[in-house]
């Protein structure tokens, strides 16, 4: 009977170790683990490839026509790289937006991660032109690029889509 109370203390003591170990190291191993896939949230897609329709110019009229915005990159957009970007904003009746506020964030959706650097608008160029630095993707597939605008009593968001190769 000891022998038996023993076992079954034994057995509970490593589960509750296990599960505080678990709940300890979560927060670096839980990325790995949670990944977007195996929870469930993650789209599929035949070779991961991008959804049909996806607009890939690089001028777009802001979601709520508030804006015309394009972007230029100063090298070629490969993978890890860090580029540059001149990203040209106006009003929808074609004026240069001056000294707006400018947002960027961006991801790829089907994998549930955001951009591996923090991208930003360091400097206003003049003429609704804006250098936003710092864009830089770590593998191939879709990406999506936002930039939330505002301007005055003016925001809006416009969203880029980028399929690069791995």
């Amino acid at each position: 009977m000891q022998k038996n109370l023993k076992t079954v203390l034994t057995i509970a003591l490593t589960v509750v170790i296990t599960i505080i170990v678990f709940i300890l190291l979560m927060p670096v191993i839980g990325p790995r683990f949670m990944h977007p896939l195996m929870s469930g949230n993650m789209p599929m897609h035949s070779n991961n490839a991008a959804p049909s329709g996806l607009d890939y110019s690089t001028e777009h009229a802001s979601e709520n026509g508030q804006f015309k915005v394009s972007f230029t990159s100063e090298t070629p957009i490969v993978i890890n790289k860090m580029h540059s970007w001149t990203l040209h904003v106006e009003t929808a009746d074609g004026q240069p937006v001056e000294n707006a506020t400018i947002l960027v964030d961006g991801g790829m959706p089907q994998h549930g991660h955001g951009l591996p650097t923090a991208p930003q608008v360091t400097e206003y160029l003049g003429n609704g032109d804006y250098r936003v630095e710092g864009m830089k993707f770590q593998m191939g597939g879709w990406w999506e690029v936002r930039f939330d605008i505002t301007a005055g009593d003016l925001n809006d968001t416009v969203t880029f889509n980028l399929t690069l190769e791995g």
